[in-house]
């Protein structure tokens, strides 16, 4: 009878589980139905949204293709090869040079054709040098992090007088009325002279704004911008910020067989002689270059490469944001410094 009484009590009171344990089941995986759903719905936005900003933007930009220029060299000059090259001026026969690197960073003047620093300040230690222009018999030099520029005589090097800024600071050039600057984003900020307070700002684009602009030269109305990273030089109108041409200078870092960091980075320009300059960090050369119309070039689509990159960064924001939907956890590299 015990048996019994127990077997009775098995069927009345575990039995029950078994539908309830199946309904959990069912509705988890509505659940992660439902989910799933919604991702794919995001992602569905995303890519439709990202289209039509890429067709808005081609758009816009179709009927201008911007000239595509490669390079001879046509002279060779000695550079320091310990030079972390930020800035690169060329004022009265002479090179102006700022360097960076923390305990390292200076502002020199440097002999072209010999490369030998004639005149040398060196920053404190907790400054990292960057872009230096030069208005009014004065050099001015920009600090990467520091949100921080220096003001210095162009003869004596001393140290005039400094001021503060809330970007970060890559490059600047000067084009006889404004201090033109760039942070490393897309943007050039123009500044004025005498206050160094922001007057406007542009968004350099092709068919996709061109971020990471670094250091820079005004030449013949066009602002000349290094890329980082990259072994080529933006021509840019500084009214609207369309990339007006492009100078492809493959090679010139192989060249030099530096290590990845050590990349190309210091425009000058001899506007009595009409001569452009171009080096790189820790480089142990500078170059003349001439610029020779590329016939592949202007075949190509305007800022087809950059386009493509900014697409493999949309690529990659979609996969991080369907990782994110199912909490999965994502460490991303970020770029932490220009090393």
């Amino acid at each position: 009878m015990k048996l019994k009484i127990n077997q009775s009590f098995t069927r009345t009171s575990l039995s029950p589980q078994k539908p309830f344990e199946e309904a959990n089941v069912e509705k988890a995986v509505e659940n992660m139905k439902k989910q799933l759903l919604l991702c794919l719905l995001f992602i569905l936005v995303v890519l439709v949204a990202s289209l039509i900003l890429f067709a808005f933007l081609s758009s816009k930009t179709t009927n201008f293709k911007p000239a595509h220029y490669t390079y001879s060299i046509v002279n060779t000059y000695p550079h320091d090869e310990n030079a972390f090259t930020q800035g690169l001026v060329y004022d009265d026969g002479w090179l102006y040079e700022s360097t960076g690197l923390y305990g390292n960073s200076t502002l020199r003047r440097v002999k072209l054709e010999t490369g030998e620093v004639l005149q040398l300040y060196a920053l404190q230690s907790k400054y990292f040098g960057e872009g230096i222009a030069i208005f009014d018999d004065k050099i001015v030099q920009l600090t990467w992090l520091e949100h921080k520029g220096f003001i210095y005589d162009k003869h004596t090097f001393k140290l005039l007088h400094e001021f503060n800024y809330s970007t970060e600071g890559w490059g600047i050039t000067y084009d006889g009325n404004w201090l033109i600057m760039s942070d490393g984003t897309a943007n050039l900020y123009f500044l004025d002279p005498e206050t160094f307070e922001k007057v406007r700002q542009v968004e350099v684009h092709d068919v996709l704004p061109i971020i990471y602009l670094n250091e820079l030269e005004y030449i013949k109305g066009k602002v000349y911008a290094n890329i980082w990273m990259e072994e080529k030089i933006a021509i840019i109108d500084p009214q609207t910020g369309q990339v007006a041409g492009w100078i492809d200078l493959s090679g010139l870092q192989d060249m030099e067989k530096r290590d990845v960091e050590d990349v190309l980075n210091g425009i000058a320009y001899d506007a009595e002689r009409d001569r452009l300059f171009v080096t790189g960090k820790r480089w142990s050369h500078l170059f003349e270059i001439k610029l020779i119309p590329s016939e592949v070039g202007q075949k190509l689509l305007e800022g087809s490469l950059f386009a493509l990159s900014q697409t493999s960064r949309l690529e990659f924001s979609v996969k991080v944001n369907v990782l994110s939907c199912f909490n999965v956890p994502i460490m991303v590299k970020h770029k932490c410094g220009k090393t």
